[in-house]
């Protein structure tokens, strides 16, 4: 809320609505959930909004918009400032050989064993295609 205040201050137009659409998307979350909300719905609307701006810039590269392109990526990086740390490659290829072998996985067969189990451990602090593509080439 203070930086939402900051902006308006500020007169900063771009980033007051970034903030503001955030703190709607965060709020929805507690009012469609009907209950308190948590660090980890926080990190997780965060997250997905991140996802969100990713794909749309993907859209408007092919359409050729690199206005566009620019006001997305403006709004990932304030959004990355309320991100939790995120996971490094290694920590993330730690953590999958650590649940294959827990899992007993042997195969691509497994992979959505191995999915399930790691997914909650890293929620929020890593991107689910980067875990995917990690797990898919311990497994093969």
């Amino acid at each position: 809320m203070t930086d939402i205040k900051n902006a308006m201050k500020s007169k900063d137009s771009g980033t007051l609505l970034t903030l503001r659409t955030l703190h709607a998307d965060i709020k929805n979350v507690g009012i469609n959930q009907k209950k308190e909300i948590t660090d980890e719905d926080v990190a997780s609307v965060i997250a997905k909004g991140i996802k969100q701006r990713l794909d749309s810039i993907e859209q408007f590269k092919k359409a050729n918009r690199q206005d566009l392109v620019e006001k997305e990526q403006r709004q990932i990086d304030i959004y990355k400032k309320y991100q939790p740390a995120q996971l490094e490659r290694a920590e993330i290829e730690e953590l999958s050989d650590r649940v294959i072998a827990e899992t007993g996985a042997e195969s691509k067969k497994d992979m959505g064993k191995v999915m399930k189990s790691i997914m909650p451990a890293i929620k929020g602090r890593a991107d689910g295609k980067l875990v995917n593509e990690i797990v898919n080439s311990k497994l093969a």
